[in-house]
């Protein structure tokens, strides 16, 4: 028999087994409170438990009042202390592109000079090629449904081409982890073309990479058959990209690749995990729910006035529209409150490239659900601190613009925060200390064992 038919013929059989597992680990939630435990890491007003330092960047949604308490507050996020706008703001105005200038101060703790820019650049250039056949015996050998997948597959083959796979030493990390943060964008990118020739049935397109691009124009020439793309589409990438390297130590992935690398693991281990991670869509795949999300609104407005988008936002809250999860997804943050200020950037971007792709009506659509979301969310629910678009609201709505498919929308964020995870992993390195093990507390009454004849 076949391995698939023998699955199918004991499924029945795991799935009465699954009521038993999950009935043995179903926690009453009383005794969180009775223990006073911080589950998910996080208060009761949903503030993150201090686990760890940090010097690479900063995540802040609340103040201090006069009398010490902390009351929400305008978003800010700042890497190695220079707020995310004024990086934005210095690259812009320069008409450059900012990544891999946000790479390397994330990596080195200063803005890098522009002979210390180019020579980071030179290196990322040169080291933005695969393992000779990597393609044709890994990517192509099994190919996946989810780009994700894979890309946590090639990242974990890529330790047996490795010859110091297991040195942990700072230089050969740093070596690793500018490896992988120039081939995320190749591995990514074939991934999908392979996944698409094999189950959508298309034409096979393998670019090769170019040395005299930016991260991001290598991304949409790798993408697109014909190697195309506009000036504007690019800088809307790179901003993309810059928004999303790096979001403090304690979002999901971060703290993973923390974790893991406390142990001593490989570089190749880690980034894998954080991978996984990422995966979740309570994490990286948030923005693929928006736009899932905004096609099923678009679908069942009657029209676009404020109160059919109400009476949709409503459905959302209810559990009676789309995945009737009952959430409104993009809009609040388990930090920010008030602004997330990566969505503000990308939003003044996003109206440009709207008007050039003729899609202005929906970024109207999209700016009166942000506008409208929140005063639904507080009719409805009992909220500690305000909500507001973040940056997956607006993401996914670009990534559309660009042409990007769905299946990319995940690893296009990961070839991102690949930096954010290397300057963690280093930093965790760095300061030797210890393995990272939070305490649980057991809640299981004390049993005598019975011998095998004896059970009932």
């Amino acid at each position: 028999m076949e391995f698939n038919e023998f699955l199918k013929e004991v499924m029945p059989k795991i799935e009465k087994l699954s009521e038993l597992a999950r009935d043995s680990t179903v926690i009453d939630n009383t005794f969180y409170y009775k223990y006073d435990v911080k589950r998910g890491l996080r208060d009761q007003q949903g503030t993150g438990v201090l686990a760890g330092l940090t010097d690479i960047s900063e995540v802040i949604g609340k103040r201090k009042d006069e009398n010490g308490n902390s009351v929400p507050d305008k978003g800010t996020l700042r890497y190695r202390g220079i707020d995310i706008k004024d990086i934005v703001k210095g690259f812009s105005e320069e008409n450059r592109f900012g990544f891999e200038e946000t790479a390397y101060l994330l990596l080195f703790g200063n803005l890098p000079t522009k002979k210390e820019l180019g020579e980071f650049n030179e290196l990322l250039c040169g080291l933005r090629s695969l393992p000779i056949s990597f393609v044709r015996d890994v990517i192509m050998k099994a190919p996946s449904v989810d780009m994700m997948n894979g890309l946590s597959r090639s990242v974990l083959t890529l330790y047996s081409y490795d010859e110091n796979a297991d040195d942990i030493s700072i230089a050969n990390v740093l070596r690793q982890c500018m490896q992988l943060i120039a081939q995320f964008p190749l591995v990514s990118v074939y991934s999908y073309q392979v996944y698409k020739y094999y189950h959508e049935e298309g034409g096979l397109v393998v670019n090769t990479s170019r040395k005299d691009l930016s991260t991001a124009e290598n991304m949409l020439h790798l993408l697109r058959a014909d190697g195309k793309y506009t000036e504007l589409e690019a800088k809307i990438l790179d901003m993309m990209l810059v928004l999303h390297a790096e979001h403090g130590g304690g979002n999901n992935s971060t703290f993973t690749t923390h974790v893991v690398s406390s142990s001593g693991a490989d570089t190749y281990s880690v980034i894998a995990a954080a991978l996984g991670s990422l995966k979740g869509p309570r994490h990286g795949g948030a923005n693929i729910k928006v736009v899932k999300m905004f096609e099923d609104m678009k679908e069942h407005l009657k029209d676009r006035s404020d109160g059919s988008v109400r009476d949709y936002l409503n459905k959302l809250l209810n559990k009676e529209a789309f995945d009737r999860s009952g959430l409104i997804y993009g809009i609040g943050h388990a930090v920010y409150s008030m602004s997330d200020p990566r969505a503000e950037i990308l939003k003044s971007y996003v109206e440009k490239l709207a008007d050039a792709k003729g899609k202005t009506e929906d970024c109207e659509l999209y700016e009166k659900i942000e506008r409208l979301a929140p005063e639904v969310i507080n009719e409805n629910r009992t909220m500690y601190k305000g909500v507001s678009a973040n940056v997956d609201f607006y993401s996914g709505f670009v990534n559309s613009m660009l042409g990007i498919p769905t299946e990319l929308f995940t690893p296009i964020f990961a070839v991102s925060r690949i930096v954010g995870w290397s300057a963690h992993r280093i930093e965790e390195l760095s300061n030797k200390g210890k393995i990272i093990r939070p305490n649980y507390k057991c809640i299981s009454e004390i049993k005598d064992y019975v011998a095998l004849k004896d059970r009932k």
